[in-house]
């Protein structure tokens, strides 16, 4: 096939059934009909409701399906939630459950809402005198701040808007660039929209009033706006979870008869490795926002806005650390977690997709602060789980065994087998190779 058969003009306007046979024709190795025949099996058999889930994509073919489960147990600040969580890593929801109920009996979670502003920039280039140009703004922010009243009325009737904003000079790393950065309060909304709003309009009456002030030069009032947009960095949309008991109240540990006592310290010992070195810590962090991420899809939140956020903050100092700390001091083992997580319960996807609706509902209709404590409890379990695995007894005997129904159903086993399979490896190592050669010897006649 000639790679220009590959090409195509219009695709958007084609029907879904025309869209798959192209794709048949010219990418995949099926027969049209096999391969409508598969998509059409995830379609929704509402036709309303599949309509509702093709307008939050382009170009849709059909579902991804995603297991929605949930993990039990959880106290949070004496409250106790049934958390939904999203997620195809099968691990996940049962180590979160785990952690959840081990901590239900010593305290539960305690979390604290440090801060929510959010942030948004007005990236441009003035070439002039700097003093001139800061002078200028200082005497214009107030009146900036009102040219947006239109946008920002009613989110200051509850209690958002614009609560500051300042400007940089960045022109020793880029010639002649400077930004207006702007701080927001969005209440219960991700306010995406009304903070690129805003910040279109300050760029606007910027650019407007430099061409108009008879202070600046011929030069400087050829100011150029480069970019507004709002930035997923939000290192004062802060939240914290911790959880805390005295040491031995941990418990005891089969694996080598290890002392609630050896546990603590060994515990603390791999959160400071995650601390010191950025090889374990990008492992530790993914594992804390595999429970932050599956809370986050379930409740219809951006979790890849909040997983760059996250990363960011953990090299805010210029290595790339864990975000959980852990410390064991005068008996008490305490474990916490800070982290920004920039939400919404009202709007886009938390108001549209029906699954979101019903997770906050679950949840008890939480506002954005609330979420926020729950979803970092979420990340702070998941950390704790992973943690007590790898110290304990190794991640093989945990994580793989979760896999252990993966690897079955990727090796076509039955009923039979697959109960056979978990009898025997309930006190083995789980490997690929391991159960392989279990079904192997199964499948032998006679």
């Amino acid at each position: 096939m000639e790679e220009n058969e590959k090409e195509i003009s219009g695709f958007s306007k084609l029907t879904k059934r025309d869209k798959i046979s192209w794709l048949a024709k010219n990418f995949l190795y099926a027969s049209p009909v096999e391969i409508l025949k598969e998509f059409a099996e995830y379609w929704h058999d509402n036709v309303e409701a599949q309509k509702l889930l093709d307008g939050f994509s382009e170009n849709t073919l059909t579902n991804f399906p995603v297991p929605f489960g949930i993990a039990p147990n959880f106290k949070i600040n004496d409250a106790v939630y049934a958390v939904p969580m999203v997620t195809e890593e099968s691990s996940v929801v049962a180590a979160a459950s785990n952690a959840a109920k081990f901590w239900i009996s010593r305290g539960g979670f305690k979390t604290h809402v440090i801060s929510t502003k959010k942030v948004g920039q007005v990236h441009f280039v003035y070439r002039g005198d700097k003093e001139k140009l800061f002078s200028f703004f200082a005497g214009i922010k107030a009146d900036l701040k009102k040219s947006v009243q239109p946008i920002t009325a009613k989110m200051e009737e509850r209690g958002g808007g614009v609560v500051d904003m300042e400007l940089i000079d960045y022109t020793l790393l880029e010639p002649d660039y400077y930004q207006l950065r702007a701080y927001f309060e969005t209440v219960d909304s991700m306010g995406a929209n009304f903070i690129n709003s805003c910040l279109e309009e300050f760029g606007k009456q910027l650019a407007f009033r430099i061409e108009h002030n008879a202070a600046f030069t011929t030069l400087e009032k050829e100011i150029e706006i480069v970019m507004c947009i709002l930035s997923n960095y939000t290192p004062d949309c802060l939240v914290t979870a911790e959880v805390s008991c005295k040491v031995e109240e941990l418990g005891t540990f089969d694996y080598g008869n290890m002392t609630a006592e050896e546990f603590a310290w060994k515990f603390q010992r791999a959160v400071n490795i995650a601390r010191l070195d950025p090889y374990r810590a990008t492992t530790h962090n993914k594992g804390i926002m595999n429970g932050i991420d599956a809370v986050v899809m379930a409740t219809g939140n951006d979790f890849r806005a909040i997983e760059a956020c996250a990363h960011t903050y953990a090299c805010r100092d210029g290595i790339y650390r864990s975000l959980s700390e852990c410390k064991v001091e005068n008996g008490i083992f305490r474990f916490w977690l800070t982290i920004p997580i920039a939400i919404g319960t009202v709007g886009g996807l938390t108001t549209l997709h029906p699954l979101a609706k019903r997770s906050l509902e679950l949840l008890g209709n939480p506002n954005a602060k609330k979420l926020m404590e729950i979803i970092a409890c979420a990340g702070l379990a998941q950390n704790f789980a992973a943690i007590r695995s790898l110290t304990t007894v190794g991640i093989q005997a945990g994580h793989m065994k979760m896999h252990l129904t993966n690897i079955l159903a990727s090796m076509q086993a039955n009923e039979d087998e697959i109960g056979k399979a978990k009898k025997f490896f309930s006190d083995k190592v789980v490997s690929v190779s391991a159960v392989r050669e279990f079904l192997e010897k199964l499948r032998i006649p006679g």
